[in-house]
């Protein structure tokens, strides 16, 4: 039978919720001065999912450490990133409790990102299944696929633009494994990778949609309009590396069993997590 499979991006979701709460310095503490906010939003964030999706199964997937195998083919590789505030930090290890608590799967691996780890479970799962991926960051829209939904969450509680193979040309003026390509040509800042220098976004889509892939651009790079050519020619190699970094890699070695992701929970094990975090209120969304 198919299942309705939510994988979840569990910094995206945890980063989005501090964020969206510190700013006003309201970061919620237990009585012995843990700060809770993340994770209260995280929760509340991930609750509306499975409203909104219905997902009969869901598991959640992490970056383990800002080392990965990217940084060692790009040392600069997200180098721009402050390290996390300090009251973020003892919320990494206890979303992660919480998660348990759900009995859902946290999911990651050294040396890779979370997105990895999703690509790989989504590819694996969308043989038989639906899947939804759910998340804050639009590198993900290269999963999409038959079988494979992106719901991006946007500003506010509950809202989202949800990319499937239907709307995605529509949407986005290319098709998902071309997002690839296109970050290769223009780079990417939040990631602190530059693609070609000179080359924007608007056109690397008219190049994509003249040359579909980089491979059959480069094929044709002498038919390029001179500035083009030149502003190519001059960043072969930082192009390549740029789409390198860019793909998601769907084959880490991980796995996770549907059964263990079934979404279903013991209601007496996750009042006695909130009581511990001193959610008030948090358990009459359950």
């Amino acid at each position: 039978m198919k299942q309705n499979v939510l994988l979840v991006d569990g910094m995206a979701l945890l980063f989005r919720g501090f964020f969206a709460t510190a700013y006003r310095g309201n970061f919620m503490r237990t009585s012995n001065g843990t700060p809770t906010n993340g994770i209260y939003q995280f929760l509340r964030y991930l609750l509306d999912a499975v409203d909104k999706f219905e997902p009969t199964h869901v598991i959640c997937c992490w970056d383990m450490g800002s080392k990965t195998f990217r940084t060692e083919i790009y040392e600069a590789y997200k180098a721009n990133r402050a390290a996390p505030p300090e009251e973020l930090i003892p919320q990494f290890d206890l979303v992660k409790e919480v998660v348990d608590a759900f009995d859902m799967p946290n999911i990651g691996l050294e040396n890779y990102e979370a997105d990895d780890c999703i690509g790989t479970l989504a590819r694996n799962f969308a043989a038989d299944h639906q899947v939804m991926i759910l998340t804050g960051d639009q590198d993900i829209l290269q999963l999409v696929d038959e079988g494979i939904d992106v719901a991006i969450m946007k500003k506010g509680q509950g809202n989202y633009e949800v990319y499937n193979q239907q709307n995605f040309f529509e949407k986005k003026g290319i098709q998902p494994s071309q997002m690839i390509d296109l970050k290769g040509l223009m780079g990417d800042s939040a990631d602190n990778y530059p693609g070609v220098k000179g080359i924007g976004e608007k056109t690397a889509l008219k190049l994509l949609a003249e040359y579909e892939t980089i491979d059959n651009l480069l094929e044709n790079v002498d038919q390029l309009p001179k500035g083009v050519q030149t502003k190519i020619k001059n960043n072969m190699e930082m192009l390549k590396l740029s789409r390198n970094l860019a793909e998601i890699k769907c084959d880490v070695p991980i796995s996770c069993q549907l059964e263990a992701a079934v979404w279903q929970y013991d209601e007496k094990k996750i009042k006695q997590k909130f009581d511990e975090l001193e959610f008030k209120n948090l358990a009459k969304l359950l």
